[in-house]
């Protein structure tokens, strides 16, 4: 019987032989999916009399929510701190790539950077869905300038910058309009980071902790006063010590306000962080996780020398330095083997793997609404290019695909 054109003239796809990621656990239903929407069938069949123009058979696969990388400072030649004539056309190409490795939305991120670059490049960053066309982009990631200088990691000291003198007048300065900025990477322990948490959370912008010397006391100020993420965790802050545990110890602090949420990127490349600590985090606080990527331009390409920003980086195999040092500088790996690390790693099943890369970062961003479910009316994308199917053989994310035409 052909769908009900009275309600809608789109046509409806059902997918059937499949597993649905649903409700934090797999489920083995069929998804219908319309204009981009996904259905409940029940008020399809019985309020609509409608049915399916076009069923397709996944053959055992599973449907999961598109991933959302929320640090990816580029991929396949592109920078996204690089200031150049075809910066949009850039991004167009790391939006079309990345959807191969499951991802559907993204926030492309600019490393610490003169203001002139964020005054050129930020205007050029169109928040959009996703599409046959490529993945979604959620707005910027500002990781920096307002960092510790002891803990740059990657990031030009000559280009950290402070607000200590003028508050959030620096950082609107330093940036220019935050129209398309979705998250903020700052150190906590500057002075006045209270006050331009604040100013940022108050415009919707999401505060990350990272790339700092903060002690607990400091970053669970940071936390009262807005802050709700930390910038891949481990890395470029303070090691954690059983007398003063740094930003590590959010993870368990008892002084998040009631109803608040700590979340926390991880870059499960198995380069980053010990499978260890991955695991010491996951148990402390299974469901802050964020899986990142923090991928540099030589993402997808062969080993060699490439850019972050103001910087010359230098591929190793699968690590990625400052061009003559050992200072790590992002990563080259792809989000569908970040979950696949995470999962080998950790022993945890497949669903919580896959929540870390779709539900957590949508949680965080408070896009849960339309993004990293497959609850009804969520966003399936136009084709659906938000659901990533996936086979799986003996619990491992073994085979990758995503459909991209219907």
């Amino acid at each position: 019987m052909p769908s009900n054109k009275s309600v809608s003239d789109a046509p409806i796809a059902q997918f059937t032989n499949c597993r649905l990621l649903r409700g934090r656990r797999l489920q083995r239903e069929d998804l219908w999916v319309r204009e981009g929407k996904i259905l409940n069938p029940e008020k399809l069949f019985f309020d609509e009399k409608g049915s399916a123009d076009v069923q397709l058979d996944c053959k055992g696969c599973i449907l999961a929510p598109g991933f959302i990388d929320v640090q990816i400072n580029g991929g396949f030649g592109v920078d996204f701190s690089l200031a150049t004539d075809d910066f949009r056309s850039g991004i167009d190409l790391v939006s079309q790539k990345i959807l191969s490795h499951g991802v559907t939305s993204f926030c492309p991120t600019l490393v610490t950077s003169p203001p002139s670059v964020y005054h050129q490049l930020l205007p050029q960053i169109n928040v959009r869905n996703g599409g046959a066309h490529g993945a979604g982009i959620l707005g910027a990631h500002l990781e920096g300038p307002f960092i510790s200088k002891e803990k740059k990691g990657a990031h030009p000291e000559h280009c950290i910058r402070t607000f200590e003198e003028n508050g959030f007048q620096d950082l609107l300065a330093t940036y220019g309009s935050l129209d398309r900025i979705q998250i903020v990477t700052l150190a906590p322990e500057i002075k006045r980071s209270s006050e331009v948490i604040q100013e940022l959370t108050k415009r919707g912008i999401c505060v990350s902790l990272g790339h700092s010397v903060a002690n607990l006391s400091q970053a669970e100020e940071a936390v009262q006063h807005g802050a709700t993420f930390i910038t891949h965790l481990f890395n470029a802050m303070l090691p954690f010590h059983h007398r003063d545990p740094g930003i590590v110890g959010l993870l368990t602090s008892d002084k998040i306000p009631a109803g608040r949420r700590v979340f926390y990127g991880m870059i499960s490349d198995g380069i980053h962080t010990n499978p260890a600590a991955l695991r010491i985090a996951h148990r402390a606080h299974p469901k802050g996780m964020v899986l990142v990527t923090d991928a540099i331009a030589g993402m997808g390409l062969a080993p060699g020398r490439h850019t972050l920003g103001q910087q010359v980086v230098e591929i190793d195999g699968l690590n990625t330095y400052i061009a003559g040092t050992k200072t790590l500088s992002g990563s080259v790996a792809t989000m569908d083997t970040c979950v696949r690390h995470f999962l080998e790693a950790t022993g945890c099943s497949v669903e919580t793997a896959l929540e870390a890369a779709s539900l957590h970062p949508a949680q965080l961003l408070g896009i849960e609404d339309r993004k990293g479910t497959l609850d009804y009316d969520s966003d399936a994308g136009t084709p659906p290019v938000q659901l990533a199917v996936l086979c799986i053989t003996k619990f491992l994310l073994c085979q990758w695909k995503l459909r991209t035409t219907f």
